[in-house]
């Protein structure tokens, strides 16, 4: 798992005080375990804080404001993603006002995301005679 030094932890505590609308109402969702994944909110990791993260996924869900598209902010994203993707984990961004408008549809994209050892549910693909072409 990651952690974050004590400046980072400090400043997690305080972001976890200060979540916005968006980020509470997601946190609201996933702390019922959507398709069993455990989330952590405002999660220190290295030198950055992730609004959720998702250990067993290894993925780090980001809400991002209208704020996120201006200034030297993509930049500052882009360089996040690619110091968590250096280190495993997929980071998946969102916007805050698909969290507002549609929070179902965003907590079933979150939940298709699986560990690459959890099998998706439902039943096993069939084993006809098609399915068996070609086996000795």
């Amino acid at each position: 798992m990651l952690q974050g030094n004590e400046v980072t932890a400090k400043r997690a505590r305080q972001l976890h005080q200060d979540m916005s609308l968006p980020e509470v109402v997601l946190w609201q969702a996933l702390r019922a375990r959507p398709a069993g994944l455990k989330f952590r909110r405002q999660h220190p990791s290295g030198p950055y804080v992730a609004d959720f993260y998702c250990h067993e996924a290894r993925l780090i869900v980001e809400i991002d404001s209208y704020a996120h598209e201006t200034g030297d902010r993509p930049a500052r994203d882009a360089a996040r993603d690619a110091w968590f993707a250096a280190r495993g984990l997929k980071v998946l961004r969102i916007p805050a006002q698909f969290v507002l408008h549609d929070l179902e549809s965003v907590v079933r994209g979150i939940a298709a995301i699986r560990p690459l050892h959890q099998p998706a549910a439902g039943p096993p693909p069939p084993q006809g005679e098609d399915n068996m072409a070609g086996a000795v």
